[in-house]
């Protein structure tokens, strides 16, 4: 559990200083260590947001959405991921 603390710590350090590839890394590292931690999740949704990868975020979100059927992060999240893959969708419907 400590090494879970430490690795999410990390993730949510380098989350503040806007280096969210990093912050991938080490929120999936805390998956390895426990799946069910439903906070790494939508913390790593976050950085997916911010990286423009909507499809990742969703996914993620709709993941912590079966563990925790209201988890009001992941729907907020889930709901931004959608909203940027229908602005992706239009924008290709005009190309």
């Amino acid at each position: 559990m400590e090494k879970f603390k430490r690795l999410k710590n990390e993730g949510n350090d380098f989350v503040k200083k806007g280096e969210y590839y990093e912050a991938i890394n080490k929120y999936s590292e805390c998956m390895k260590l426990n799946a069910e931690e439903c906070t790494v999740y939508t913390n790593r949704a976050l950085c997916y947001l911010k990286l423009y990868k909507y499809e990742e975020a969703k996914q993620d979100c709709d993941h912590v959405l079966q563990i925790e059927d209201s988890n009001i992060k992941a729907f907020y999240r889930r709901a931004l991921a959608y909203k940027g893959l229908q602005v992706r969708k239009k924008n290709m419907a005009g190309i």
